[in-house]
């Protein structure tokens, strides 16, 4: 059954957080507000959950799911190697709007989607996501629409689209930034920028020490 929570009320929040985590563990879904949009999430290291949460959004194993952690510390136990661009980024922007493409740790047990021995990672800037990935550690959390859909910026929207195909939804009110967050991917020679969104290239040349057209060639 599905079940809906406003997260702005303090009692709600905490049983709605309580039920998020329940059915996560469960391998159930759970919608999410972050400070972008508004996220479906799957526990990351369940792979049934994770193919559940693909399947619920009508998207192929070939855009893989990015990864929502709770903590900066986190990214050192799913990355091969935390290369030093991605140190100061993180520093910089997280929690945030930016994701940022590494090299996942082969020892990971896990299912994304055909990434290719890479992972997108993000820390989101909203305390309702932030409580619930402390609680259950990382999530594998993409945008709460049907693939080719607008994104959702409320939790009326997910619900719209996705229905009784997630057992939870926090509503943390409407999206701070109303747009899907800065992609950088650290995983070949030169950081690259592969979507641009919050935080512009401007900002990252500069974390960086970078000319901006070297992040967009």
């Amino acid at each position: 059954m599905t079940e809906a929570f406003d997260c702005t009320d303090p009692q709600q929040r905490e049983t709605g957080i309580a039920s998020a985590v329940s059915a996560l563990k469960g391998g159930r879904l759970v919608v999410l507000p972050t400070d972008t949009v508004y996220g479906i999430g799957a526990d990351a290291f369940d792979n049934e959950a994770v193919a559940a949460l693909l399947s619920a959004k009508g998207r192929g194993r070939d855009m893989p799911v990015p990864v929502l952690v709770g903590s900066w510390h986190t990214i050192d136990g799913l990355v091969y190697t935390v290369p030093h661009s991605a140190r100061e980024l993180i520093q910089a922007f997280w929690p945030g709007a930016l994701s940022l493409v590494v090299r996942q740790a082969p020892s990971l047990q896990w299912d994304l989607g055909d990434s290719y021995g890479t992972v997108m990672v993000r820390m989101p800037l909203h305390p309702v996501a932030i409580e619930l990935l402390r609680e259950v550690g990382p999530m594998a959390v993409s945008s709460a629409n049907i693939s080719g859909r607008p994104a959702a910026v409320t939790v009326e929207d997910a619900r719209n689209q996705l229905g009784d195909l997630v057992e939870v939804y926090l509503d943390g009110g409407s999206s701070e930034q109303q747009a899907a967050s800065t992609i950088v991917d650290l995983t070949g020679a030169h950081p690259r920028v592969l979507r641009q969104g919050p935080v512009t290239v401007d900002a990252i040349a500069k974390v960086l020490g970078i000319e901006p057209e070297s992040l967009t060639d």
